[in-house]
């Protein structure tokens, strides 16, 4: 049997990836990337990592696209900054000659008129023999993605007994960095979560505790990611909503749609908008509000609400320039 860690970076990589697990980190990709590496690395007469070795590697990933080969080039070279630590005169790749990063793509920020359209489309969706439930499931994965900001998987991944009738929340377990945590519902999301398990109860579906909530309706098996994501794009195709380009939305800016709701809220409530990010990472399932801030572009409404807020407080503190100048 064939291993996957076999050179001479072995003890180091086991070491890494050890740390990086007990920090909470999942690091499925980047095991799988070192390990490749690490087989690659164990080629006979190899016995240091030189640049030499290391663009040999990086040419058994030319068939990736940039994004991807730079991402993977990335993790090697995080690599090589722990084994520094121990090793001052080892190798660390340049990354100013890895590919360039691609552009940041930018949120689709959802309007509520844009909401109500999908949700309205949601219910007008045929009803096919083996997925009888197609068009509540999708109604209720809008309705939480866009109160909650789930991330996708944490949606799909969701059980009935998940779901607390008493206390309106949703629990969300061992999601990213190994973090769960509750989520309470608005009383219309409540209630939207009540209705849908009602038509299941209707159609005398599994109601299990442990049967999925977004129910597939072919199997035991939950809605997939994959599947979820057909759905949302194919009812944004049918409502024509787009991104300024064309684009259709992707299933992930209803996290960050979410954020900015949010914020808006605060600011039109007058809040401490500092003293309150904390809450709103916490909610997102984020480690600090750094995280939380990339859910936050700029957009004209928050830049608007921003302005507003500082000429309400300190507008009478700017003075105009006197058409003449300073005497």
């Amino acid at each position: 049997m064939k291993t996957a860690i076999q050179s001479f970076l072995s003890s180091s990589i086991h070491r890494y990836l050890k740390l990086k697990q007990a920090l909470g980190r999942d690091f499925a990709n980047e095991r799988r990337v070192l390990r490749d590496f690490d087989e690659f690395m164990g080629t006979p007469g190899t016995a240091e990592l030189t640049q030499a070795e290391f663009e040999g590697w990086c040419k058994t990933q030319s068939h990736l696209s940039p994004g991807v080969r730079r991402n993977r080039m990335r993790i090697v070279r995080n690599f090589c900054l722990y084994r520094r630590r121990t090793e001052p005169n080892c190798f660390v790749p340049d990354d100013c000659l890895f590919p360039a990063p691609h552009q940041a793509v930018q949120p689709h920020i959802f309007s509520e008129v844009e909401i109500v359209r999908l949700v309205r489309a949601s219910a007008k969706l045929p009803t096919l023999p083996r997925y009888i439930m197609r068009s509540p499931v999708l109604r209720l994965a809008l309705v939480l993605l866009y109160t909650t900001g789930l991330r996708r998987g944490e949606l799909v991944r969701l059980t009935l007994a998940d779901f607390d009738r008493n206390e309106h929340a949703l629990f969300v377990r061992n999601s990213k960095f190994h973090k769960s945590r509750y989520l309470p519902l608005s009383a219309d999301a409540n209630a939207e979560v009540e209705a849908y398990l009602a038509a299941r109860q209707k159609h005398h579906l599994p109601m299990l505790r442990d049967s999925p909530l977004l129910w597939s309706g072919r199997t035991e098996r939950a809605f997939s990611a994959s599947a979820l994501g057909d759905g949302i794009r194919k009812l944004c195709r049918s409502t024509e909503v787009r991104e300024a380009d064309g684009r259709l939305p992707r299933v992930h800016d209803f996290r960050h749609s979410f954020a900015v709701r949010v914020l808006l809220r605060w600011y039109h409530c007058g809040v401490d908008i500092h003293a309150k990010l904390p809450m709103l990472a916490t909610y997102m399932g984020h480690v600090s509000i750094a995280s939380t801030e990339y859910y936050l572009p700029f957009i004209p409404e928050l830049a608007l609400a921003a302005s507003n807020r500082f000429c309400s407080r300190y507008g009478a503190l700017v003075q105009p320039l006197c058409a003449g100048g300073a005497s």
